[in-house]
């Protein structure tokens, strides 16, 4: 498989603007693997194709207000900051992305807030885009997170639109969410509404929470034709005993394991041992899943509409069929299907 495969007519249309009132309301591709047959349905009723005992895997990593505006010393130009990784909290060290680059300096002091509330001095210069600041900051680490995360401002993808809205701050984060460091949404997981969660347990279905911490490496985009080249970057992944215990029983009793996002697939996937079983882990992953490749753990996935030529679209053929995924892709623009991060959802049996 090349690059160049991983295409379809996408027009920047497609991408939803704005989240469905309700967020189990957005709209369900049905894709069935053994028949090819493709059904449209209605998000919450998701669980009619699951029952007792089967297992759905989530990823309960939390977005944080990633995004910064602030100004250069002396010039006063405008800087965005957009923090990817803590390095160190004791002395306050981020790799950042820096937009525009090329006005910054190692040395460079930038402001940010009202009466200069944060000050960053530009220590490194990590990549082409990135920087490595160190915040000058006195009080505690506790103070300091606070002051950054009043300033920052929640991280929605600004090819869904430039402007966030205060909507955006709930809506651009699962109800599930719990350990943060995210940058970026698992937006399979934004289908899921509290009354959902709730008939699942009715109807005795189980769930597991892994974490994947999603950087911008899972946005990155790849630029060779040869995929055995492109290089994932590290995300924290976190598989704790008791996910790791319940998807294994999952596994055991022959119920279905259905791994919620790409993201939810790349931390198993990572975590497999050499018996095929879940093993608890945490440390980091650049897991790179493409076609041809072979699945252990999960029988089912759901998924967002991605971007052509991205690595969730290709690991989404991967587990679902080249053939029958680009026909469902199509599928999804002819019946006016919302694409993105705040899009509708398909399900691969």
């Amino acid at each position: 498989m090349k690059l160049s495969q991983y295409t379809y007519p996408f027009n920047p249309e497609l991408v939803a603007k704005y989240p469905v009132d309700n967020r189990d309301e957005s709209r369900l591709m049905v894709v069935h693997r053994k028949t090819g047959k493709i059904e449209h349905k209605v998000f919450k009723n998701v669980i009619d194709h699951f029952g007792a005992d089967d297992i759905l895997v989530f990823n309960d990593t939390k977005v944080f207000p990633a995004r910064l505006y602030g100004n250069k010393e002396k010039t006063g130009a405008e800087i965005e900051i957009f923090l990817l990784r803590e390095l160190n909290p004791e002395l306050k060290l981020w790799d950042v992305l820096v937009d525009p680059a090329r006005k910054i300096r190692i040395g460079n002091k930038l402001y940010f807030g009202d009466d200069d509330l944060l000050v960053a001095e530009v220590i490194d210069n990590t990549t082409s885009r990135g920087r490595t600041l160190r915040f000058l900051f006195d009080g505690t680490h506790e103070q300091f997170k606070e002051a950054l995360y009043t300033l920052g401002e929640t991280p929605l993808p600004k090819w869904v639109r430039d402007k966030v809205e205060p909507e955006d701050e709930e809506r651009y984060q699962t109800i599930f969410a719990k350990r943060e460091g995210a940058v970026a949404a698992p937006t399979a997981g934004l289908h899921f509404s509290k009354h959902l969660l709730k008939r699942m347990e009715i109807k005795g279905i189980n769930r597991a929470e892994v974490t994947l911490h999603v950087g911008l490496g899972n946005f990155r985009t790849v630029d060779v034709e040869d995929l055995t080249k492109h290089k994932m970057d590290s995300e924290q992944i976190i598989v704790s005993e008791d996910a790791a215990t319940a998807i294994n029983a999952a596994k055991r009793a022959g119920k279905k394991i259905v791994s919620v996002g790409t993201t939810v697939m790349r931390t198993v996937e990572s975590c497999v041992s050499t018996g095929g079983m879940i093993k608890p882990f945490e440390g980091w992953t650049n897991k790179f899943i493409f076609h041809p490749y072979e699945f252990t753990v999960a029988d089912a996935m759901i998924s967002n509409l991605h971007h052509p030529m991205s690595t969730q679209l290709m690991m989404v053929v991967a587990f679902g069929g080249f053939d029958l995924i680009m026909k469902a892709y199509q599928t999804a623009i002819d019946e006016g299907y919302r694409f993105g991060t705040y899009g509708d959802a398909m399900l691969i049996l």
